[in-house]
Formats: structure tokens, sequence, C-alpha cells
């Protein structure tokens, strides 16, 4: 027995018709084609505050839309939801969606009930941040504002944001634990190169599947392509644009390591100019190639303040050559029990070190016993009957300096254990 598979696996065919052939596969197209529509989003479920959400499947409503149909009048108000469940790209208020009818959970009744789903936004000013507009035939005339910001030039519709909002309404209407877009004029899409995957948030926070991507004869249009041959992978996450980028949002700017508020670079052949805090590699006698002239595969992962945690086992670092840590003002180490520091050869102060640290127990205990002798020593030198024959002693300081001795070493081997470290241990 056979299946049908593809495109027309799922058609219903009429009475009479014949499975198989192109024309089944012309069938299902003018059917897809019958039921593909643009709408133009008039509200979304996002949370569980949304007024009767449980008309729409209560959680498994979010992403749920509110449409009406794009350039007609009274186009009343119909419901799609997502057509990617792994993939969560909502669109906004006023942004065109492209619809399809499609099976809906129905399906298992044998029923040609059909339902709406929606796929990514249109691009309409293809940019990033949002690509809002508002129905042309219910709204005939537009805010200036909007005017100003929505230019229609000759080589199509470009949205050159101006200093001003939109105006545009990018929220729900009915639930204001909803309305959080917050246009802003400033951000910009990334400018591509060829063979690029990109992954654009509406925030200025990317992910750029590249490469090496060098003109003949052209001066690179981007941070990472000064060495290396085209071609060569690269892979940037960036979180927020500079923060003093322009106001033009409309044009394309490229990631920037030391501008861009945080993010991690993957590279292969790639030398990137990163600015980092600290290069004072004196503790070397070979210092290591700075991070800025390397162009071998590395991982620079570059932010304002850096946080590696491990919530039930260790953070564990390891290298071939060295584990370098730098700063301008200090290191500091805290360990709840102890701190073990194993090698053959450990220097303290600079890389030339060459004097040994003392085993302070065993010195300790050996000076005790030699203070103990000393002790005994000046008992004996404070007593003039063990001159010979009772006879003067020979220096008359000696035994006033016996004496004074005798107190210093007393002190001293009293504040033996003071001298020891509570918590450094050497072998």
């Amino acid at each position: 027995m056979g299946f049908n598979r593809g495109i027309s696996a799922n058609v219903k065919l009429p009475p009479g018709s014949k499975s198989g052939g192109n024309s089944n596969i012309q069938q299902a197209l003018t059917q897809i084609q019958g039921a593909k529509e643009i709408g133009r989003v008039t509200d979304i479920i996002l949370n569980s505050n949304y007024p009767d959400i449980e008309k729409y499947g209560g959680l498994n409503g979010i992403g749920t839309i509110f449409f009406e149909l794009n350039n007609v009048q009274n186009p009343g108000r119909g419901i799609a939801k997502p057509f990617y469940p792994q993939l969560s790209a909502y669109p906004l208020v006023n942004e065109l969606v492209l619809l399809f009818k499609l099976p809906n959970n129905n399906i298992g009744r044998n029923t040609s009930e059909e339902s709406y789903y929606y796929i990514n936004m249109v691009s309409l000013w293809n940019h990033p941040h949002h690509n809002a507009y508002p129905n042309p035939i219910t709204s005939t005339t537009l805010p200036d504002s909007q005017q100003k910001d929505y230019q229609q030039t000759e080589a199509g519709s470009v949205r050159r944001v101006t200093d001003e909002s939109t105006e545009i309404d990018l929220n729900s209407p009915i639930n204001p634990s909803q309305a959080t877009f917050i246009e802003r004029t400033n951000i910009h899409p990334l400018l591509p190169f060829a063979g690029d995957i990109m992954y654009q948030g509406r925030w200025g926070n990317s992910l750029r599947f590249g490469s090496t991507a060098k003109p003949t004869d052209i001066n690179a249009l981007n941070g990472w392509s000064e060495v290396g041959e085209n071609g060569d992978p690269i892979t940037i996450i960036r979180n927020g644009q500079p923060s003093e980028s322009s106001d033009e949002g409309w044009v394309p700017i490229t990631e920037n390591v030391n501008d861009d508020l945080s993010s991690i670079y993957q590279t292969s052949t790639q030398k990137i100019p990163i600015q980092v805090a600290s290069e004072n590699y004196s503790s070397y006698i070979t210092p290591p190639e700075t991070p800025s002239q390397y162009t071998k595969p590395q991982v620079i992962i570059n932010s304002d303040r850096l946080v590696f945690n491990a919530k039930t086992d260790s953070v564990l670092l390891s290298a071939e050559k060295s584990v370098f840590l730098g700063a301008n003002s200090s290191l500091n180490f805290n360990a709840g029990n102890n701190m073990v520091l194993e090698c053959s050869d450990i220097k303290f102060g600079d890389n030339t070190a060459n004097e040994s640290l003392i085993l302070g127990d065993t010195f300790l205990d050996n000076l005790d016993v030699v203070f103990t002798k000393l002790d005994q020593l000046c008992t004996q030198l404070s007593l003039s009957t063990i001159w010979p024959a009772g006879a003067p002693v020979a220096d008359g300081g000696v035994i006033t300096i016996a004496n004074s001795l005798k107190v210093d070493l007393a002190t001293f081997k009293a504040n033996m254990s003071s001298y020891k470290s509570k918590v450094s241990k050497t072998k």
C-alpha cells in the first residue's frame, strides 16, 4: 500500500479525481495559493494577563495574533497562531504577517476545518527594529511625524528613522502589561556580507554566522577581515550596539568589539582589534602574543564585567602553555577552606626571583633549640663562680649582657608561635 508524500500528502481531493501525477501537485499549489493572505496585526497575546485568555487556549494561546486583512474595508478581526512551534519571533501591533489556512487540531476528526497560521513579519522597511505601518484604508491620513519617518524613495519604501517617534501603536491596545515596546530611532541594522547568515533582534542584539570578507583592492568594511582568506569562518554574538551610535537608524553598521555593550567572537584566522584592559605580561620570560594580534582560532568574550559561576561543581581553566590573570588594580583570591598552589618552581616578586623561601615550622623548631642553648650559656656566663678559682670576670660587662640576652630570648620564645603564618604553607 502506498502513501502520498510531500506537498500533496494532506490535500483532500474532489470526488472522482485520481491520485498521483502533476495534477495533484498543481492542485495542492492552487489550494495553498488561495489560502495565502497578508494580515495586519491588531493585537497579540503575550502573557496570562490578556483578557479572556481562556477563550484562546489559555497559556497555550501565547503568540496568538488578532489581525485584519490588508487593504480591506471593514476587515473584521481574524485570529492566527504561530506557524513555527520552536521559533518565537512575535510581531508587533501594526506589523504585517504572511497568513496561511492550514489544518487545525481537529484534523483527526476527518473534517475540512482550517485555521490561520502566520509566519515571519513582512519586512516592509527591511529594518530589524520594527516594520509597522497603519492601515492606509482605515487611516487615510498619517500624522506629520509618521509622514516624516516613513518617506518614499524612488528605489522603494525605505524607512528613514528621524529623531522623532512614529507614534504608531506598537503594543496591545487592551493588555497594559504588554505595553513595553518603546520605539528607538537609533537602532541600526547590521551590514551583511556575501554568504552571511544573520539573526537580528529589535534592540541591537544579533548573531552573525559570517566569514572573512576582504574585497580586492578595497579596505575591509568590517573589523575582522584585515588578514586571512575570504571564506574563513567567524561567529559573532553581540548584545547591544555602541551607546554612542548615531541617530541615523537606517544606516547599517558592523559589530565593534570595543564599543558594543557585550560580545563573543569565535574566530578562525581573523585578527580582532580588541583593546584589552591589561597587556602587562612582564611576569613572563617569553610573553604570549597579544589578543589583538593573534590570528589563530580564539574565543573572545568582552563586556564591562564577566561572571563565571559553577552552581554545583567547579570552574576549570586549563591551557597548553599558560593561564594569565592580569589586572590594573589587584588580584583577589578567596577560598572557604584551602588554597593549593602546586608547582616545581614558584617565583614571587618577579620572574627573576631566586631566593628560596624558609620552611617556617622546621626553622622555628630548630631556632628554639638554639635559643634554649643560648639561654643556658647566658645563665652560666652571668655566674661569677664559673671563673677559675673565683677570679674576677675577664670583662665586667659579660654578666650584664648575658642577663639582658636572657630576657630577650625569653620574650622571643614566648612569641615564637606568632611568627608562623596561620594560612600559608610551603613544602
